[in-house]
């Protein structure tokens, strides 16, 4: 029983980690202000929304260990 809410837990952690990663903005977003013209400093960085999304996905992360630690001890 309660492996089976540690294993709902750690998929519904694994999605979410997934999302918010996929969410981010690359390493290399900082090129697209040459690329793209003046944009990005007409419409300004998204700044805050990529520091919630860095600081979601790393509970995210944390949560999808310890969830595999724990059911690793259980099935294991």
């Amino acid at each position: 029983m309660l492996a089976s809410v540690v294993l709902g837990l750690h998929i519904v952690f694994c999605l979410g980690l997934i999302a918010t990663v996929l969410l981010q903005s690359g390493r290399s977003a900082g090129l697209s202000g040459a690329i793209a013209g003046g944009a990005e400093q007409l419409f300004g960085k998204k700044k805050g929304l990529d520091d919630l999304l860095a600081r979601v996905s790393t509970f995210f992360a944390a949560a999808f260990m310890i969830t595999s630690l724990i059911l690793t001890v259980f099935h294991g």
